[in-house]
């Protein structure tokens, strides 16, 4: 996908997406869309989770995971591995950076096109013996700040 992002994929739009892979718009992709809609970051349980509590369609993780996963190879959503081992998808498929949550296991999207900008004009003119790379992916790792209590 260009740097359009999933979010601003209306539901036709997206079934014409499907269309155009080749698949079908079928009532589980259509509800794993737009559960990643409002979620924007999430695992396949949280799909899950989130299409049972709000849509009431009944649907397996696994199929979830099914889903996600092939429309992350397609290139419609990105997916990154957390630290507690669990695959979380995003629906925002442009060139940006991460905030990750190592206690929450959140992610958190950082638009700084400055910082994007840069990183970008740096590496182009890196070169690393035997490999050609595809892609930058900025990941802050990061935890909750603790409040500090007002001295009186």
């Amino acid at each position: 996908m260009d740097e359009q992002t999933t979010k601003d994929i209306t539901r036709e739009n997206f079934k014409s997406l499907l269309k155009q892979h080749g698949l079908k718009a079928t009532p589980q992709r259509l509800a794993v869309h737009e559960a990643m809609l409002r979620l924007g970051h999430a695992s396949a349980d949280m799909v899950t989770e989130d299409i049972i509590s709000n849509e009431g369609t009944s649907v397996t993780v696994a199929s979830v995971y099914n889903i996600l996963t092939s429309l992350a190879g397609l290139g419609i959503y990105h997916h990154r591995m957390s630290s507690n081992n669990k695959m979380y998808f995003d629906v925002n498929t442009f060139s940006h950076a991460h905030i990750y949550d190592c206690e929450n296991h959140t992610y958190k999207d950082v638009i700084d096109e400055e910082l994007t900008e840069f990183v970008e004009k740096y590496f182009s003119r890196k070169r690393f013996k035997g490999y050609k790379i595809e892609g930058i992916d900025i990941q802050l790792v990061a935890r909750p700040a603790k409040r500090h209590k007002r001295i009186r």
